[in-house]
């Protein structure tokens, strides 16, 4: 972990010396929580401060360990880009140090068009000027998303944008994929990310991922068809309970205002349920036959097989009720 990623101690360090930190909290991904233990033996040798280390799940930089918060004089949220600023929080960007031209030199025969929109996440948006040089050098025209370019996209202001770097895609967030080019190249592991733009813009993506040296191209039908199967198993649903989350950067009261209104206005019952953590099992306790969710995207779509009831986004729940067409479907953004 250590080799493959760059936790930039130092400026950790420099945080808490600068800002007279007595106790630190350290919050991680669930990714790199394994690092925690090294990670703050080596700052209160530096500083001398007490650090406590938050063991609830993290999903993004919209999940800050509220309580811990309250109990510390800094928090340092490692891992991701900061969507607001808030106080006591600081965060500590982590980079890839992996080489990304290995994974490049098999991906570049399978881009089949001459435009190519260059996305990533926040672990390898300093690899993106490389990677835009390699596709000019062979005949290939890169195009990226700005800050500004998506200040235009989403229509607001810049104290109000999520994205912070050219090319960065959250999960909630495919902003930076509304850009003029042929196809994707998508620089990162996993596939909601580029599965998220795939659906959104209709066009091919390629994943090159750098950690494990291997490029595929997303395959949309399988999710496509688990989600129709969800909109479908939810029809006869008289009931939904509408999930709003606590998290500050997904906390969507006016949407779940909105998805109660359209229930009532179709003949259903709805109420809100307002949580923080949201599982399968968490939610078997509640009378309802169907649910919403109008938190964080991948709540829906990622634990998909095991929820007991129908678990749908915002965008699927117009289209059970016939407020948008089947062929409407995109996955639900966050994008302020």
């Amino acid at each position: 972990m250590s080799e493959q990623f760059d936790f930039n101690i130092p400026y950790a360090v420099s945080v808490v010396i600068q800002k007279g930190a007595k106790i630190v909290g350290l919050q991680f991904p669930e990714g790199f929580k394994r690092r925690a233990a090294l990670i703050a033996t080596e700052l209160e040798r530096e500083t001398g401060c007490k650090i406590i280390v938050s063991g609830n799940p993290c999903f993004g930089a919209c999940d800050i360990d509220e309580t811990l918060l309250q109990h510390v004089d800094i928090l340092l949220h490692f891992g991701h880009a900061p969507l607001e600023f808030i106080d006591k929080v600081e965060f500590i960007e982590v980079r890839s140090n992996v080489d990304v031209m290995p994974v490049l030199k098999i991906a570049l025969p399978m881009l089949a068009k001459e435009r190519i929109g260059v996305l990533t996440t926040v672990q390898h948006v300093h690899m993106v000027d490389e990677v835009c040089e390699y596709l000019i050098e062979n005949g290939k025209v890169p195009v990226t998303c700005t800050v500004g370019d998506a200040l235009d996209v989403q229509g607001v202001s810049a104290d109000n944008l999520r994205i912070r770097y050219p090319g960065q895609l959250l999960g909630c967030d495919f902003s930076a994929a509304r850009i003029p080019c042929d196809e994707y190249l998508y620089i990162g592991g996993g596939e909601f990310h580029p599965m998220g733009v795939a659906i959104a813009t209709g066009r091919r993506v390629l994943v090159a991922d750098p950690m494990i040296n291997k490029a595929w191209f997303v395959d949309t039908d399988r999710i496509v068809r688990q989600r129709f199967a969800a909109i479908t198993r939810a029809r006869d649903a008289a009931c939904f309970g509408i999930i709003v989350s606590t998290k500050r950067g997904q906390f969507r009261l006016g949407v779940a205002e909105e998805m109660v209104k359209l229930a009532r206005d179709s003949g259903r019952d709805a109420y809100i349920i307002s949580m923080d953590l949201i599982t399968p099992e968490q939610l078997l306790a509640f009378r309802a036959d169907a649910f919403v969710s109008t938190a964080c995207p991948r709540v829906a779509v990622d634990e998909n097989l095991r929820y007991a009831r129908p678990m749908l986004t915002p965008i699927e729940f117009e289209i059970l009720l016939e407020k948008r067409t089947w062929d409407e479907f995109v996955f639900d953004e966050i994008t302020q």
